[in-house]
C-alpha cells in the first residue's frame, strides 16, 4: 500500500476540528488523514509530494445542479450574449442582436457540405435585446431548406425555422398549446416553450443527442470543463436514462483517465411515476466510483427570464401571463409518493413560488403517508422563496440548491422586468436558507450560465449584477459558507457527504487546486481565483494538459 503525503501552501478542509492544515496524506485514491506532516508520518512509509507547495487546497468542488451537455453543445454553434470559454480555453463573443446571432449562424452553415444537415444554435436570451423574439423568418435568413434550431440560455425555449416546424408537424394554424406562440397568420411564430414541445421538434434541428449528451465525446468535454473549474463531482441533473444510455456512462466514466464522477439524474419525461421510481431505485446496484446513480429530477415549471416560470400573486411585474406548469399536481404527488416508499431521492425544478409552494404542500402530504426522517427531497433553483417557504422546507427535511449566477447573469433584468425591485432583492436568499436551518448549496445549471463553483461563490457572496450594482445586500453571506455550500453543502444536498465534500479521513482523495487562497482574498476578487486543477480519487489532472 502506497501512501503519499501532499503539502501545501494551505489545506481547507471544511472540517470543524481542523478547519486548515499543511499537509493531506493519500492510499489507494483515498484520505488517510490530514494535519502535519509529523502526524501523518505515524501511518507508517511514505512518499512526500511537493508539487503543490506553492498552491491551496480545498475538497474538490461540487455541482449540484449542472448538464453533461454542456459538453455536446459546444459542438454546435454559441450565439449568447455573454463571452464564453469552450473546453478548449477559446473564448468566443457574445451577440448583441438577433442579426448577429443569424450572421454566425450564417457562417456556420456555410461550412456544412450537406445542406440537409441540421444547424443547432445555443445560448441566446432575447431579454437583453429590449425582448425582442426571434422568429423562424429570422432563421429562414439562414436557411429555408435546412432545419435550423436555436436552444435559449434558460434552456426552456427553442426557436425553429419554417423547414424545422414542418418536419415536427407544428407547421399548420389554430394549434391552442400555450408552449406553441402564435402569429398573425394563424401559424407558430417558431418559438417552442415547455419539454413536451420543444423536444419531439428539437430531435430534427439537432438538439437529441445535445440534450440527452448521449455521446462519449460530450462527456469528455464536460470533464475538461470540470478540472478547468476545480470540479471533480457534477450532477447530470435531467438524464432520460435507459439501459443503453447508463451504458455508455459506464464505459466513459469507467476510463482510468475520466476526471469526475457524475451523478446522472434520472429525468421524469417518458415514463409514469410508477415505472420512473422503479427503473431508478433499479439503477443504484449499477453505480461505480465515478457514476453514481438511483436519484430522480422533476421539472415542475419554466424559467423566470423566459416568462414560463409559475408565480404566485401578482405574477410578472411586467405584467406577462403566467408561466406553464410542467407537471400535473397529481402526478407530483405519486412520483413524491413511490419515491419515499422505495427510498429514492428526488430533486425538483421550480423556479417561480407558486411552483415552490406546489412542491411543499405535496412534499407534507407525502411525508404524512410515507415518513422518512432522511429523505433530503431538494428544490432546485428555487429563486423566489420567502421566509415563511424555507422555515417549512426546514420542518419538512427539504434541502436546496439556489441559482446565485442569476444574481449576475439576470440581476439587472429580473429588478426592472420580470419580478420588480422588491422580489429582485430576495431572490436565491442564501443567507434566509442559512438562517432557517434549510441544508443548502448553490449552482451554475450549466450551460445556462458557465460552470465555475468559484465564481457561483462569488455570486452569492458580493450579489453584483452584470452592471455593478449590489442587489440585495442582507442575502449575502460570508466566503467561508459560500464555499461550503459548493462543497459539503452540495455533497449533503446529493446523499454523497458521507463520501465526499470534505478533506476528512476515509473520504475520497478528491481536491481543488487552486492558485491563491479565497479565504484570505478580497471578497470581490474570489471570482479571479485561478484554478491549477484537480486531485479526483487520488489521480492528478492539470487544467493547462487536459
Amino acid at each position: 500500500m502506497k501512501t503519499t503525503i501532499y503539502s501545501a501552501q494551505k489545506v481547507i478542509t471544511m472540517n470543524p476540528n481542523q478547519p486548515e492544515v499543511s499537509h493531506v496524506a493519500v492510499r489507494d485514491g483515498r484520505i488517510l488523514g490530514a494535519g502535519t506532516l509529523e502526524d501523518l508520518a505515524g501511518w507508517g512509509p511514505y512518499e512526500l509530494d511537493d508539487r503543490f507547495a506553492d498552491k491551496v487546497l480545498m475538497p474538490g468542488l461540487i455541482e449540484g445542479h449542472a448538464h453533461s451537455m454542456e459538453g455536446a453543445l459546444w459542438n454546435f454553434t454559441y450565439v449568447g450574449w455573454f463571452d464564453r470559454m469552450d473546453p478548449d480555453g477559446k473564448v468566443w463573443d457574445g451577440l448583441k442582436t438577433v442579426d448577429e446571432a443569424v450572421a454566425r449562424l450564417k457562417e456556420a452553415a456555410s461550412a456544412m457540405e450537406d445542406p440537409d444537415r441540421p444547424l443547432l444554435g445555443w445560448g441566446f436570451d432575447p431579454i437583453y435585446m429590449a425582448n425582442v423574439r426571434m422568429t423562424r423568418a429570422d432563421l429562414d435568413r439562414v436557411s429555408d431548406t435546412r432545419p435550423i434550431g436555436v436552444l435559449h440560455a434558460s434552456g426552456h425555449i427553442l426557436n425553429v425555422n419554417t423547414k424545422g416546424l414542418d418536419l415536427a408537424g407544428l407547421l399548420k394554424p389554430g394549434n391552442t398549446h400555450p408552449g406553441i406562440p402564435l402569429g398573425e397568420d394563424g401559424f407558430p411564430t417558431g418559438e417552442l416553450k415547455s419539454p413536451e414541445i420543444m423536444m419531439p421538434a428539437g430531435q430534427h434541428v439537432g438538439m437529441d443527442r445535445a440534450f440527452l449528451s448521449a455521446d462519449p465525446e460530450a462527456l469528455q468535454n464536460y470533464a475538461r470543463l470540470c478540472v478547468r473549474s476545480g470540479v471533480t463531482t457534477s450532477s447530470d441533473l435531467g438524464q432520460q436514462l435507459d439501459d443503453d444510455l447508463v451504458e455508455m456512462f459506464s464505459e466513459v466514466t469507467g476510463a482510468g483517465d475520466y476526471p469526475v464522477c457524475l451523478v446522472p439524474f434520472r429525468i421524469n419525461m417518458g415514463l409514469s411515476p410508477k415505472e420512473l421510481v422503479e427503473y431508478t431505485a433499479s439503477l443504484r446496484e449499477r453505480s461505480t466510483e465515478r457514476l453514481e446513480l438511483g436519484r430522480i429530477k422533476v421539472i415542475a415549471d419554466g424559467s423566470i427570464q423566459g416568462f414560463s416560470a409559475r408565480m404566485r400573486w401578482p405574477g410578472y411585474y411586467n405584467g406577462a401571463e403566467n408561466g406553464l406548469w410542467y407537471i400535473a399536481p397529481d402526478q407530483l404527488a405519486e412520483i413524491y409518493e413511490r419515491a419515499l416508499e422505495a427510498g429514492v431521492q428526488v430533486h425538483t425544478h421550480t423556479n417561480g413560488d407558486e411552483a415552490t409552494q406546489l412542491a411543499i404542500e405535496t412534499m407534507e402530504t407525502s411525508l404524512r403517508k410515507h415518513p422518512d426522517f432522511d429523505h433530503r427531497f431538494t428544490l432546485q433553483h428555487c429563486q423566489l422563496a420567502s421566509a415563511a417557504q424555507f422555515r417549512k422546507m426546514a420542518r419538512l427535511g427539504m434541502c436546496v440548491n439556489l441559482f446565485a449566477n442569476h444574481h449576475f447573469y439576470w440581476g439587472d433584468e429580473h429588478y426592472a422586468l420580470t419580478v420588480g425591485p422588491e422580489r429582485a432583492q430576495s431572490m436565491n436568499a442564501c443567507h434566509t436558507a442559512l438562517a432557517e436551518g434549510v441544508p443548502m448549496t448553490i449552482h451554475s445549471d450549466a450551460p445556462v450560465t458557465p460552470l465555475g463553483p468559484i465564481f457561483t461563490a462569488w455570486a452569492a457572496v458580493n450579489r453584483r449584477t452584470a452592471s455593478g450594482r449590489v442587489q440585495g445586500e442582507n442575502e449575502r453571506i460570508t466566503v467561508l459558507q459560500a464555499l461550503h455550500a459548493v462543497t459539503l453543502g452540495a455533497a449533503i444536498t446529493m446523499k454523497m457527504d458521507h463520501q465526499i465534500g470534505s478533506i476528512e479521513i476515509g473520504k475520497r482523495a478528491d481536491f481543488a487546486v487552486l492558485e491563491s487562497d479565497p479565504t484570505t482574498v478580497a471578497p470581490e476578487a474570489l471570482k479571479d481565483i485561478p484554478v491549477w486543477g484537480t486531485v479526483q480519487g487520488g489521480r492528478i489532472f492539470e487544467a493547462a494538459s487536459i
